[in-house]
């Protein structure tokens, strides 16, 4: 596999790494179907992208096909995983358990290789102790990375609340946050912090629909004009 320093040293664009899950994914589902070896047209399809720029993407890794071969699927897999820093197992903190936090700890898309969900926390007495998908809810003291542990911090509070978790789990030594609650963050520059704002992205759809129905009406109008 790739590993991260080797990933780093070839300055993978953030557009690759941010297609990169697509392409494992689409690995994966092929693997579950035993299929070997896949041409970059067919993987291309698979990921929802052009075949020249999952070329160029996977050419970035220092992964190339064989000429009427296609790339064979295993070790692709392992460089896209490699260059994603799946080398190795990450645990995953989730905070907050409202409505939203415990659909996350019980979401299977989490529990992927590589990935450990190995805390539920919150602070809230009357849910701590009790379980979400077979797994206790902990207070946030219970956090205790083991030195050297790769911990990712999930966020899924209300935004009032998120910067102060943030700043704990900027104390207790995570560095990597994915942030569910519509506010930004505040953090130190070797924090890590990706957003996902839902709102925003129904924003874009309502915009996109809305010239879109333009689009057609006006093509309407021009047909029978």
């Amino acid at each position: 596999a790739v590993s991260v320093d080797q990933a780093a040293k070839r300055e993978i664009p953030d557009a690759t790494v941010a297609r990169l899950p697509g392409y494992l994914r689409a690995l994966g589902q092929l693997t579950a179907q035993d299929v070997q070896s896949v041409s970059s047209e067919e993987l291309a399809h698979s990921a929802g992208v052009s075949s020249a720029k999952l070329r160029k993407d996977l050419s970035a890794l220092g992964s190339y096909g064989v000429r009427g071969v296609g790339y064979d699927i295993v070790t692709l897999a392992d460089h896209v995983a490699g260059a994603l820093g799946l080398e190795r197992e990450w645990s995953v903190a989730i905070v907050g358990m409202g409505n939203l936090g415990r659909a996350l700890a019980t979401y299977g898309g989490i529990g992927v290789k590589g990935f450990d969900i190995k805390w539920l926390i919150d602070d809230d007495p009357r849910v701590v102790g009790t379980d979400v998908g077979g797994r206790v809810i902990v207070p946030f003291e219970a956090l205790r990375p083991e030195p050297g542990e790769g911990v990712i911090g999930i966020i899924a509070t209300p935004a009032t609340a998120a910067q102060q978790v943030a700043d704990r789990l900027v104390v207790a030594g995570v560095r990597s946050i994915l942030n569910f609650a519509p506010t930004v963050l505040t953090v130190p520059a070797d924090v890590q912090v990706r957003g996902v704002d839902m709102a925003g992205e129904l924003q874009i759809l309502a915009f996109r629909e809305q010239h879109s129905r333009l689009a057609r009406s006006r093509t309407t109008k021009e047909l029978l004009a």
